[in-house]
């Protein structure tokens, strides 16, 4: 079972309010589950009824980009239009165009107006970004940083 209070507890110490969680919604608890252990190899501890059969997702043993700060999680606003009015999370990976295909293979869609002539948009500076939908229609974005994959 996942110690999630104690992970959270001594990831905070000493740190300036960082962004810790995050959550997204599921039409189908099975689909949703198997769709990120397939993609991403989440590990994922389900809860039953009484606490809304809530999925809490394990936190990564390293990060994608090696000189991050442990615990934290970056991030950022952008504004809202009616093709990306919800909140997103952008996960780090070591290979984008692998979770790319991966993604597609496992029933998500990656989002074409996220690329340039099909292939990750570089951000310079930052590194490769790609968006995609899961299974449950969430907005998602994959981010190979600079260091990364070269």
């Amino acid at each position: 079972m996942i110690n999630y209070h104690e992970k959270l507890t001594k990831n905070m110490m000493n740190k300036p309010n960082p962004v810790v969680h995050f959550e997204m919604p599921f039409e189908n608890r099975d689909r949703m589950v198997k769709f990120y252990k397939d993609v991403f190899e989440w590990q994922i501890q389900l809860f039953g009824p009484e606490m809304g059969d809530y999925a809490l997702v394990d936190h990564p043993k390293e990060d994608v980009k090696p000189d991050a700060v442990k615990g934290v999680i970056g991030g950022g606003f952008f504004k809202r239009a009616p093709e990306n009015a919800h909140p997103s999370i952008v996960i780090g990976v070591k290979d984008i165009k692998e979770m790319m295909e991966k993604v597609n293979a496992a029933g998500g869609k990656v989002v074409e107006s996220t690329l340039q002539n099909g292939e990750p948009m570089e951000i310079p500076g930052i590194g490769l970004y790609a968006g995609f939908t899961d299974t449950e229609g969430n907005r998602v974005s994959l981010l190979q940083p600079a260091e990364m994959g070269k």
